[in-house]
């Protein structure tokens, strides 16, 4: 993230890259290993005014067919944890959702999601990160999130980086906040890890309610 608050452009030349991005076709005519199964359809939510930034890891298949971000359970966990409605989540100049990879990468043999596309990240993130300048809490949803924006200061597991989240909060602007991925298979977890429920979410429903107000 660091560095990324440097440019001025404005909606512009975003939409201009947004438009770039959504007839991408990296994965599918110069992939690094196997293409994309199916047609690209790269998923994201921007604008340059925007102070939350949600960074997960890739769409789902559910959200590969609606093009819309978090239409699915994940999408619903996430909101409650967030602490807003639809209403506030969906509005493109309050809220950026920008995930690692933006198209579903398909499944694995085990009917698991992929990870993240290997080439998306590298092209296209630190270009459209330039142009959302006014980020202020930027929120790292899963393990893909936090092994790239924190750098040095990840650490070993996510249990572990999200557990430091104050540590992680306090390295500047914008504010990062590790999270687990919102989905359901991480019940588990999240029952082991009370203080995340307890002290963590609390702290950052605050936050957030915090940044919506100076809009």
């Amino acid at each position: 993230m660091a560095g990324h608050r440097s440019s001025g452009a404005g909606d512009g030349g975003l939409q201009s890259l947004v438009g770039e991005i959504r007839q991408c076709r990296l994965c599918v005519d110069a992939p690094k290993g196997k293409p994309l199964p199916h047609a690209p359809r790269p998923v994201l939510q921007v604008s340059s005014t925007a102070r939350i930034g949600v960074f997960g890891q890739a769409p789902g298949l559910k959200v590969h067919h609606s093009g819309k971000p978090f239409t699915d359970p994940s999408g619903v966990r996430l909101r409650e944890w967030m602490g807003v409605g639809e209403e506030v989540f969906y509005d493109s100049a309050k809220v950026a959702i920008v995930p690692m990879g933006f198209c579903f990468p398909g499944y694995n043999g085990k009917g698991a999601d992929l990870p993240p596309r290997k080439e998306c990240a590298p092209h296209w993130r630190s270009v459209l990160l330039e142009k959302m300048p006014n980020l202020e809490l930027v929120l790292l949803v899963g393990r893909y999130a936090q092994n790239w924006h924190l750098g040095e200061h990840n650490r070993a597991s996510l249990t572990e980086s999200v557990a430091a989240w104050r540590e992680v909060a306090a390295l500047g602007q914008p504010k990062l906040v590790p999270l687990p991925h919102p989905s359901w298979r991480n019940n588990a977890w999240i029952k082991r890890n009370q203080w995340f429920e307890t002290e963590l979410l609390p702290e950052l429903r605050g936050q957030i309610a915090q940044t919506l107000e100076m809009m």
